[in-house]
């Protein structure tokens, strides 16, 4: 076992939690109550899903609601943080086409067992990948819009068309959505070693097989990823995704 679970355990936790609130609260970063609400919530979360997850990979339907309730909640974080009125909705464009053509490739292929309890990892994994994408890519493509406004009306008086106006001032920072998954991909081994790595050797895996699965859960979130920034990019573009001015 990775870590020892006891009185300790919660404790040093706790700790954690309670030194990173501090930290935001004196640099005044104005995140010190989201940090804290965010540790606690994932606590309730985490003992929830750990008592219904035996439940959950046994039977279909819950299953299928689960993933649903998954996406359903990764829509709604997503969608808030890139725009706070009634656009949001837009956010399940971008996660659905990026995570369910993968999906359906690894489960068709046989990649993927069509077990719970090897889907609902994976597709939770897929799901982050492309909730941190589209909310860094839509956040950043609009805030460069709102910065550089004068460059798409200038772009507009020389005749190009909204889509491309906005385009051409949104794209490249757009993109750099993809640098932590990029990232993470070029140092995997070197700087850390990720999650699924660390859990299938804990599990009784060898290396090769941990490596394995770790290499394809990189290469699928980058494809993951790649869809979701370009969709969002799109969706900002043509005025689908917008904040109140």
């Amino acid at each position: 076992m990775l870590l020892r679970v006891d009185v300790t355990f919660w404790v040093v936790l706790g700790l954690l939690l309670v030194v990173a609130v501090a930290v935001a609260a004196f640099a005044r970063l104005g995140r010190a109550r989201e940090i804290a609400f965010a540790g606690v919530r994932a606590a309730v979360q985490l003992a929830a899903v750990s008592l219904l997850i035996g439940w959950v990979i046994g039977a279909v339907a819950p299953l299928l609601g689960f993933v649903v309730l998954m996406y359903a909640v990764a829509v709604r974080t997503a969608g808030r943080r890139v725009t706070q009125n009634r656009t949001w909705w837009w956010a399940a464009v971008p996660i659905g086409v990026a995570v369910a053509p993968v999906m359906a490739v690894l489960l068709l292929t046989g990649v993927v067992p069509h077990k719970g309890i090897a889907v609902v990892p994976v597709v939770g994994i897929l799901i982050g990948g492309a909730l941190t994408a589209t909310v860094l890519g839509g956040r950043r493509a609009l805030d460069e819009l709102h910065a550089r406004r004068g460059e798409v009306e200038a772009g507009l008086a020389l005749g190009l068309p909204d889509r491309d106006a906005r385009m051409e001032v949104a794209r490249t920072v757009a993109a750099d959505a993809l640098l932590p998954g990029l990232d993470q991909t070029r140092t995997v081994g070197l700087v850390t070693l990720p999650g699924a790595f660390v859990g299938m050797l804990l599990g009784g895996a060898s290396p090769v097989q941990a490596g394995a699965v770790q290499l394809f859960v990189l290469v699928a979130l980058l494809a993951v990823q790649a869809v979701a920034v370009s969709t969002v990019l799109e969706l900002v573009a043509r005025g689908h995704l917008h904040r109140d001015v």
